[in-house]
C-alpha cells in the first residue's frame, strides 16, 4: 500500500498547472474557508475530579461536550491531498483573500488582521503543511501519518502563541489574559487537532488513490 501511494503521490504532485488543478486548489481554498466558521460538538466520556473526592456523581458528570472549529484538520488534509506545491498554493490564496479582499478569516479580515492575536495561527498553516508533506513524501505509512500529523498540528500552536505573545507584549498585556488565551486557544484545543488532523491525513492516504484511478 505504501508504494503505491508513493506512486500516486508522484504522479498527482507532477501535474502540471491545467484547469482540473485550479479546481482542485479553489475547492480546498472554499473547503479552509468553511471550517472557519463551522463549529461543531465533540462529546465524550471523561473522568470528573469529583471521583477521586468523594462526591455524589450524575450521569452528566461523566459526559464532556468540546465545541470544536475543525480549521486545523481541514488544512492538514488540504496540504496532505493536494501535495506541497498545491497545497500551499491553496493556503496562500486564502490568507490573500483575507488580507486584501474579503474577510474570510474568524473574526474579519483585512491588511490590519496581522495585528490579531489568532493571525500567527494562519500565519503557521504555510511551515506546517510544508513540514507536514515532507514527512508524507516517504509515503502514507501510519509511522509518517502520526509523524507528520503531530509535527503540523504542534507548528501551528506554537508560531500561533508566539505570535500571540508578540502581539499582547506590543499591547502591554498582563500575564493574567495571556495565560487565558492560550489556555483558550491551545489548551485542549491541541488534543482534539492531532486526533482529527490524524483522522483526515489516513483518510487522504485512500482519497488520493480513487482520484489516480479517476484521472
Amino acid at each position: 500500500m505504501s508504494n503505491d501511494v508513493k506512486i500516486v503521490k508522484r504522479q498527482v504532485e507532477g501535474i502540471r498547472i491545467s484547469v482540473g488543478s485550479i479546481l482542485l486548489v479553489l475547492a480546498c481554498t472554499f473547503l479552509i474557508i468553511l471550517a472557519t466558521f463551522v463549529q461543531f460538538n465533540v462529546t465524550h466520556f471523561v473522568l470528573p475530579k469529583g471521583l477521586f473526592q468523594g462526591k455524589n456523581l450524575l450521569f452528566n458528570d461523566y459526559i464532556f461536550t468540546y465545541k470544536f472549529i475543525p480549521q486545523i484538520p481541514v488544512v492538514m488534509f488540504v496540504g496532505a491531498f493536494l501535495g506541497r506545491k498545491y497545497g500551499l498554493i491553496s493556503i496562500i490564496l486564502y490568507i490573500v483573500l483575507g488580507l486584501f479582499i474579503i474577510p474570510v478569516f474568524a473574526i474579519g479580515g483585512g491588511p490590519l488582521y496581522i495585528l490579531e492575536y489568532g493571525f500567527g495561527y494562519i500565519m503557521a498553516y504555510i511551515p506546517a503543511v510544508f513540514l507536514a508533506d515532507t514527512i508524507l513524501n516517504n509515503g502514507f505509512s501510519i509511522k509518517n501519518i502520526i509523524k507528520a500529523t503531530v509535527a503540523g498540528v504542534l507548528t501551528i500552536h506554537l508560531i500561533g502563541v508566539l505570535y500571540m505573545l508578540f502581539i499582547a507584549s506590543i499591547r502591554h498585556e498582563g500575564i493574567v489574559f495571556m495565560q487565558s488565551w492560550i489556555y483558550a486557544q491551545s489548551g485542549l484545543k491541541i488534543l482534539y487537532d492531532i486526533i482529527f488532523s490524524f483522522i483526515a491525513l489516513f483518510a487522504t492516504r485512500y482519497l488520493k488513490i480513487l482520484l489516480w484511478f479517476y484521472m
